[in-house]
């Protein structure tokens, strides 16, 4: 069944319908969500929704775009939450250059601690890599080195997407990949052994082809599944077979 390693269902897109969304879940093959934070306050309620559904689970942790909001404090009561047994991983952390929203120093300080955070609580990392490849991956290499986890929404080359690999790291693939201009993306999973990728949406961004544009969800998976069945030769039911073994691996789920 679908594992979607990668969901943001806190998200107010998803307010008229959230429910009746996730109850559907199972009727569409999907057999987990890890529901990743990304500000400090989605933190909470990632949390307090893996408690309403017995198929989802929380990664916690803040997005380089929302680290303005930690400090010792604020990262002291965050750090309280990985007491939960719904929170599998630590995410959405990493770096941001495209945006800037906060400065790169400041992003690399909070994506350092909170990757020694993962490593001292040993817990898989959900990494965010926008415009930043070099530094991310420095950063990974030298502080993530006992660390597993997934490179999300990866967007880099397929020889940076092998060195990740080399590391123990996983790629996560969505929607990009069924789409005309995702050749790099393409040609990452032409080379990625299909037990180093893993399925995502972001939801309820980036949803692949035939639905480009619209909201995105895990039911969606499926086309992804598709596309990378095609591009390795392989059929769409051993892709979802074998991702869901690769999740639940990573985040440690039976």
């Amino acid at each position: 069944m679908i594992f979607d390693t990668h969901a943001h269902y806190d998200d107010e897109q998803f307010n008229e319908d959230r429910d009746k969304l996730l109850s559907s879940m199972p009727a569409w093959g999907v057999s987990a969500i890890v529901n990743v934070s990304a500000s400090l306050d989605s933190c909470w309620k990632v949390v307090e929704m893996a408690h309403r559904y017995p198929f989802m689970y929380a990664a916690v942790g803040v997005h380089p775009d929302e680290v303005g909001a930690l400090n010792e404090k604020s990262f002291g009561l965050m750090r309280e939450l990985f007491e939960d047994d719904k929170v599998v991983a630590m995410g959405e952390i990493g770096l941001d250059y495209h945006w800037d929203t906060e400065p790169r120093e400041v992003q690399k300080k909070w994506f350092i601690r909170q990757l020694e955070l993962a490593g001292e609580l040993r817990l898989p990392v959900n990494i965010h890599s926008r415009d930043a490849s070099e530094d991310t991956f420095q950063i990974v290499k030298e502080h993530g080195k006992r660390l597993k986890g997934i490179i999300h929404c990866f967007s880099g080359s397929k020889e940076l997407a092998l060195e990740y690999v080399k590391l123990g790291f996983h790629i996560g693939v969505g929607g990009v990949v069924t789409f005309k201009n995702g050749r790099k993306l393409k040609q990452v999973v032409e080379e990625v052994p299909l037990e180093s990728i893993v399925l995502e949406t972001d939801c309820p961004y980036l949803a692949p082809e035939p639905y480009r544009g619209r909201r995105n969800y895990s039911a969606y998976l499926k086309y992804v599944a598709e596309e990378i069945a095609a591009l390795k030769g392989l059929t769409a039911e051993e892709v979802i077979k074998k991702t869901e073994e690769t999740a639940r691996s990573i985040y440690l789920i039976p």
